[in-house]
């Protein structure tokens, strides 16, 4: 291969935008790059690699059983089309093992290597037919990581995929630090001298594109280095990478890791890399559950998913592996739909849709609840029988019935002797069944 990318003696950091000393600027020039979502468009897995890396190490039959969840999550609908492992230690290997020995078609199983040929000797031993190849791409990172110039590192990245392919595996080439890159004078040229191995070879060559410090930006009209947009758009049509060959991998440093995963595919990305509940380096990646529910909105469906094992999968990891969900995280958290005004307690009871922007229960296994509190009203109390009990259309308590009445005095007391907290969940239980013991009668009551 000829380098043909914009060499220099020293490294381009791109101080304008980034001058460490300050927060890192977003630069304009309105140019607008347009809108192309792919007709085919999946999430991607990195939970046992890059997610792994930040909780405490999980065992082979915890990662067994994580595999399983994201296949039962997937029911063969392909949107989770691949998860990644490592391949170092013996675990890692034991673990790929009893995986692969499911059969299952989604997750496919792919792996992660340095950018070492002996690392090939592993992910052909595994016989797994997809690799990740760590290509670090900025100035940060080769001059002062690798200590080479452009040159080398194009000459270094472009040998390890050609080892890759002359093994038959399909090289997925991590392009580290990419918002920070200069696009043109090595993002572009070394994308397309992978394309030509592609072509010569006959055998796909995938570009991860890595938002390694979540600098991405993904407003229309801003410069690169940190457009979403741009460097979506320039890696289609200055490296004629085509749109199933291109990935986004995202971190959530500004906030912006879902967004960016999102304008990834709206400007013809395929693939978005993410992980379960978003766990990762520092402030994590991108939660795969999130990027579910926006394929849901672009798309209008997701296929034939099974969304309610999305709850079963958070009790685990909370059970388990002893990771913390924050209770209001969005669609996984404990209280993520649960309302504490009194005001929206009262829409809640008068018509769900008010205050839940989709059937929760029905889609997530999750419905809508109420914390109760000195501001909750005998509302609140009403929504909270309905919820927790599960009643439905026919069976549901009206906040005009009397019974409420003395729940209400008691809890009215609680707070005037001087409580803060919520009450919780146990009492309420016990008060219902103290004021409204017929609840209990019904059969079709099942408490959630």
């Amino acid at each position: 291969m000829n380098y043909s990318g914009v060499d220099t003696l020293r490294p381009n950091l791109f101080k304008e935008v980034f001058p460490y000393e300050e927060i890192p600027k977003v630069l304009f020039n309105n140019i607008q790059q347009p809108m192309e979502i792919p007709e085919d468009i999946w999430i991607t897995d990195t939970t046992f690699r890059d997610g792994q890396q930040s909780i405490s190490s999980m065992t082979v039959e915890q990662i067994v059983k994580i595999y399983d969840y994201l296949h039962e999550l997937d029911n063969g609908s392909g949107i989770i089309k691949q998860t990644e492992f490592f391949l170092y230690s013996d675990k890692d290997r034991k673990a790929v093992e009893k995986c692969i020995e499911k059969g299952y078609d989604f997750p496919e199983i792919t792996s992660w290597i340095r950018a070492n040929k002996e690392d090939f000797k592993l992910v052909k031993e595994m016989g797994i037919k997809e690799t990740g190849i760590l290509m670090s791409c900025s100035d940060y990172h080769i001059f002062h990581k690798l200590n080479m110039t452009r040159k080398e590192a194009m000459q270094n990245y472009l040998s390890i995929a050609e080892a890759a392919l002359e093994n038959g595996i399909i090289p997925r080439c991590h392009f580290e630090d990419i918002t920070r890159a200069d696009f043109f004078g090595f993002v572009v040229p070394l994308a397309k001298n992978l394309m030509r191995l592609s072509e010569e070879s006959n055998i796909p060559v995938k570009i991860r594109a890595c938002d390694t410090l979540g600098l991405g930006v993904p407003h229309p009209g801003v410069e690169l280095p940190r457009s979403v947009p741009a460097i979506i758009h320039g890696l289609r049509y200055y490296s004629n990478v085509p749109s199933k060959s291109i990935e986004w991998h995202g971190h959530n440093d500004y906030y912006s890791v879902v967004t960016n995963s999102a304008t990834t595919w709206l400007y013809g990305g395929s693939s978005v890399n993410t992980t379960l509940f978003g766990i990762g380096e520092r402030v994590g990646n991108c939660p795969l559950e999130a990027m579910i529910i926006e394929y849901a909105q672009i798309k209008g469906n997701t296929k034939n998913m099974n969304l309610k094992i999305i709850s079963e999968i958070a009790d685990y990891f909370e059970k388990e592996l002893k990771h913390e969900i924050p209770p209001r995280t969005p669609f996984v958290g404990s209280e993520f739909n649960t309302t504490r005004a009194g005001v929206h307690a009262d829409g809640l009871l008068k018509n769900e849709e008010i205050y839940n922007s989709f059937d929760t229960r029905k889609i997530l296994g999750k419905p809508a609840t109420v914390a109760v509190n000195s501001y909750s009203g005998i509302a609140g109390i009403a929504a909270w029988i309905n919820s927790y009990f599960n009643l439905d259309e026919s069976e549901r308590i009206d906040k005009k019935d009397k019974r409420i009445l003395p729940i209400k005095k008691w809890i009215d007391l609680e707070y005037e002797n001087g409580r803060i907290s919520n009450i919780r969940n146990e009492e309420l239980k016990e008060l219902v069944y103290r004021y409204i013991p017929n609840i209990l009668e019904n059969e079709n009551v099942k408490v959630i």
